[in-house]
């Protein structure tokens, strides 16, 4: 069985920053795309970043691209997004994703991944 942990999540005000980790269970983790999605009261689940298994792509939503910053550690089977200049609209339960099937290479589609982590609050106030 294959857990993934976030933590990191907080209650911030607009203008901070964040820095997400999530930490897999597996060592399938270093051939894996990672991903970061959020979800809000009321919404779907919003894809958020990405990245590959070995660091060399990165994709992001148009919300968050220039302020959030996804990257890898594969020694340490860890995942993280840092999180600057936070905005209200960047509310939400975040959840970090693993895909083992394919290529290992970006996926912004949340069906394309296998696991799933049990999610992080992240609450931005004015």
């Amino acid at each position: 069985q294959v857990n993934l942990v976030e933590s990191g999540g907080g209650s911030v005000q607009t203008g901070d920053a964040l820095r997400l980790s999530c930490t897999a269970s597996t060592r399938s983790f270093r051939t894996a795309a990672m991903g970061w999605f959020r979800q809000a009261p009321g919404t779907e689940r919003q894809f958020v970043a990405t990245i590959s298994f070995d660091s060399s792509q990165t994709k992001y939503s148009d919300s968050v691209k220039g302020r959030f910053l996804i990257s890898r550690d594969n020694s340490r089977n860890t995942v993280y997004l840092q999180m600057n200049n936070l905005k209200l609209d960047d509310t939400g339960v975040y959840y970090c994703a693993l895909a083992v099937a394919g290529s290992g290479m970006v996926v912004t589609h949340p069906d394309v991944y296998d696991y799933w982590g049990q999610g992080t609050q992240v609450t931005v106030s004015s």
